[in-house]
């Protein structure tokens, strides 16, 4: 994944900091991410989601709102309506870029912002909330005693999440007539709600009256042992996975044809990066890959060296190799993996070798088999391993040539 920092007026004028996970294959779809009230663009959740999205060809927009993170403006003089139009004006941003969002996504009080403002931003076909509550003045209910002092004196000092923010009563006024079930009977968008049954600040049944007040398509995916930041990395990672998933329905992700002059059986290793040694590897229409080498040598470490490649290829033959074998006789082998490793050892202690160079190269495999397996079985399968196609072509030294291309 590639992060680009950018900025974008925001509905003060006041520049907002935003950043562009791009995908470092082909992109496929744009979506714009607003995080919870009082966060920021870099949360935990969001640098998860927005990382797994790229992964999937989808490039991400998470920008800070009005007056928080690194965003300029006065957090104090913002409402929910404000961050209604900062969401607009980041999708304008982006139309201009060419990549007019085509999916929003919104965390808490993000949520509700994207169903909100999603009616007005027309590329979005897909909308996808997260712990979202079902009405904006919801969030009042973390100022607890301070309610009465901002509405008696026009504002208050409230804490959330252990720092102090200023909250006026024009927030106050600006949430309570917000109407939230009116945007989301005109949305037109296919919309997914995610939420932890466990949520202890935005309960699950905003959720089922989200759920109900949207047209379909719709779908609600739970987020069972998830809190509402998601805290933990496996909760952003599954949620990720979903919205990934759930988008292909709406969106049109399929990766661009083939480079023209590649046809099918070519696999065409082009340079991403002259300064590096980051490299895209194409296979087709539908199979990328990278291939980069660490910093200490020069790369950017994105992608697996060409030797980890080729150890790639021979633990991938070898596991498939063996499960062929074991389906066809009936094995009861349940799980196959291959640790590859290479090195350069001395002609001498590989007497079986024909080179005669001083060092050779040397490739080792450990193959771990699972299952009720007996003795005769588990070393019938070890000697398979050698039966693999890419063994036999290492062992034989393939030969290669090369010409210019015309």
């Amino acid at each position: 994944m590639a992060t680009e920092k950018l900025t974008f007026e925001g509905h003060t004028g006041q520049m907002l900091a935003a950043r562009l996970d791009r995908p470092e294959g082909p992109h496929l779809a744009t979506a714009i991410f607003a995080h919870c009230f009082t966060c920021s663009k870099d949360i935990p959740a969001a640098r998860r989601i927005a990382a797994r999205l790229a992964q999937e060809g989808i490039a991400v927009l998470r920008f800070d709102f009005t007056g928080l993170g690194h965003s300029e403006g006065e957090f104090a003089n913002t409402h929910f309506t404000s961050n209604v139009e900062d969401l607009r004006l980041a999708a304008r941003h982006l139309s201009g870029m060419g990549m007019a969002p085509d999916q929003l996504i919104g965390h808490s009080l993000g949520g509700a912002a994207v169903l909100a403002a999603a009616p007005d931003i027309v590329s979005a076909k897909a909308v996808t909330t997260i712990g979202a509550p079902a009405d904006p003045h919801h969030v009042t209910v973390n100022f607890g005693n301070q309610i009465e002092e901002i509405e008696r004196t026009g504002q208050a000092q409230v804490d959330l999440g252990g720092r102090r923010f200023t909250i006026r009563r024009e927030f106050l006024d600006d949430v309570k007539a917000a109407r939230l079930t009116e945007a989301i009977s005109k949305m037109k968008r296919a919309l997914l709600i995610l939420h932890a049954p466990s949520d202890s600040v935005v309960g699950i049944d905003n959720a089922s009256d989200l759920f109900m007040a949207a047209r379909h398509p719709k779908s609600f995916v739970t987020l069972d042992g998830a809190d509402h930041l998601l805290t933990r990395g496996e909760d952003a990672e599954y949620a990720a996975e979903v919205i990934a998933s759930w988008a292909a329905r709406y969106i049109d992700l399929t990766p661009p044809a083939r480079p023209a002059g590649a046809p099918d059986g070519i696999v065409r290793v082009s340079e991403a990066d002259p300064d590096g040694f980051l490299q895209d590897i194409n296979a087709g229409p539908r199979h990328h890959i990278l291939a980069d080498e660490p910093k200490s040598h020069g790369g950017t470490d994105r992608g697996l060296t060409p030797y980890q490649l080729l150890g790639a290829g021979l633990g991938a033959c070898t596991s498939m190799t063996l499960r062929m074998y074991a389906r066809r006789k009936g094995l009861a082998l349940s799980h196959v993996s291959v640790d590859v490793t290479h090195d350069k050892v001395h002609a001498a202690d590989c007497a079986a070798c024909p080179q005669t160079d001083a060092r050779i190269d040397h490739l080792h495999r450990v193959v771990r088999l699972e299952g009720e397996l007996s003795e005769a079985e588990r070393a019938k399968l070890l000697e398979i391993a050698d039966k693999c196609p890419v063994h036999h072509t290492l062992k034989a030294q393939a030969h290669i040539t090369t010409q210019l291309a015309d």
